[in-house]
């Protein structure tokens, strides 16, 4: 049952409560000589009795009819009651859209598991892909043309591309689609048990017309890149040697964004996980977000930050698909809300880009769906906000986990900054 149900059900009981002590009270009233009036009062019943029982299907099993939608002031004494009632609790359109929402989620070791078996698929990725979008136009659900793959970009790159962006293979989803809030958490989301969404926050017609392209006009870096936990390795990862942990993929990124998609970026190396030459996280996020917000303020014409991760997971779980004949680590794009399941929202984290973030991540999503299915893993919300508040477009990305190697890493790299170059040129 979904939060905040009951709450607004006890309203409506007592509402019928409230009404039948007014008709106990009326009765009363005819009984002890107002039987001259009994007729009017019966028929006001009656009226009072229908305009209670449409209500009571509205409000509670809203499937069976359509919205309600009342035209002008209320004509009569009972159906401007009815109509303030209704008005107070819509139910089929609140807990759509207002109430606090969260997917079924399993416990760590069964995560772990469905991790797992999605790794171990045994289709290859691009042609299950095809599979999936060959079922999809069979039962109608794919609404939108396919568009032609995006050019090369011919401005600004420093090396031209040899090679054109890749060819649409996997599913575009339409419109109707993203704007139903249940489809688009299902489909696209994972919630953490200690957060919750609503659909007023989480309105995929809203982010989807965010603009996240990138203002070409002015100079200066465009893209900064930085690790909070810099010591993430991988399985074949050298022990004190950051080329070969996170930091080395961050370098990867780095090379492929400027080389050649022409962008100017700052790749910032310096780490924040270890104190006194210990590893150490406890305050990784405070002391990450303190210096890339002096980077930030000495570099004003950033627009992107990446905060590049390494995710970890059980022993026996592979992040792995295949893209472009090469062994990839699956990467998972990750928003905090500043909202505690527990608590509400968390004033003294406060992010005013929350929209921003979940807009920017959302496109990149559906980028990685359309030309390099398999590639992502659902987009995880959770509490904080694990300072995505720097900028508009800032993100959280968590490439593989400690049981791929480091190559695997890099190669997730490339569909990566295709995907963010589609989006920030608005392809």
């Amino acid at each position: 049952m979904r939060p905040g149900f009951f709450r607004g059900f006890y309203k409506l009981l007592w509402f019928m409560i409230i009404l039948l002590g007014i008709y106990l009270a009326v009765r009363c009233y005819t009984v002890l000589g107002g039987a001259q009036r009994e007729g009017v009062f019966e028929k006001l019943f009656d009226r009072m009795e229908y305009e209670l029982k449409e209500l009571a299907v509205k409000q509670l099993l809203p499937g069976l009819c359509f919205p309600y939608e009342y035209a002008g002031e209320a004509s009569t004494g009972t159906e401007f009651l009815v109509k303030r009632a209704y008005d107070a609790w819509p139910l089929y359109g609140y807990i759509e859209k207002y109430l606090l929402f969260d997917t079924e989620y399993e416990s760590q070791s069964t995560y772990e598991r469905i991790l797992a078996l999605e790794a171990q698929d045994e289709i290859p990725a691009d042609e299950e892909a095809q599979m999936e979008l060959e079922n999809r136009k069979a039962a109608g659900r794919v609404e939108e043309e396919v568009p032609e793959a995006p050019g090369e970009k011919e401005e600004g790159a420093q090396l031209q591309k040899e090679e054109a962006l890749p060819a649409s293979a996997g599913v575009v989803y339409s419109m109707e689609q993203l704007a139903d809030f249940d489809f688009l958490l299902n489909t696209f989301y994972t919630v953490d048990k200690s957060t919750a969404v609503s659909g007023a926050v989480l309105n995929g017609e809203t982010l989807l017309q965010k603009d996240m392209t990138l203002d070409e006009t002015g100079e200066g870096p465009q893209i900064l890149i930085y690790h909070t936990h810099s010591q993430e390795g991988f399985v074949d990862s050298e022990p004190g040697n950051l080329d070969t942990t996170i930091v080395g993929v961050g370098d990867y990124l780095t090379e492929l964004l400027e080389q050649t998609y022409g962008y100017r970026v700052i790749h910032n190396r310096e780490v924040f996980d270890m104190v006194n030459g210990q590893e150490d996280r406890n305050q990784a996020f405070t002391m990450a977000g303190e210096r890339i917000g002096q980077v930030l303020e000495e570099n004003p014409s950033v627009q992107v930050v990446i905060d590049l991760h390494r995710d970890g997971l059980d022993e026996g779980t592979r992040l792995v698909t295949e893209v472009n004949g090469k062994q990839t680590a699956q990467f998972m794009f990750f928003n905090g809300l500043s909202y505690s399941r527990k608590n509400g929202e968390i004033s003294y984290l406060p992010n005013p880009y929350i929209e921003d973030n979940l807009a920017f991540t959302l496109q990149l999503q559906l980028k990685a769906a359309q030309y390099y299915p398999g590639v992502t893993r659902k987009i995880y919300l959770k509490t904080y906000r694990y300072n995505l508040h720097l900028c508009p477009k800032a993100m959280l990305v968590e490439c593989g986990a400690q049981t791929n190697t480091l190559e695997e890493a890099k190669n997730a790299m490339e569909p990566l900054a295709s995907i963010l170059h589609m989006v920030l040129e608005g392809e």
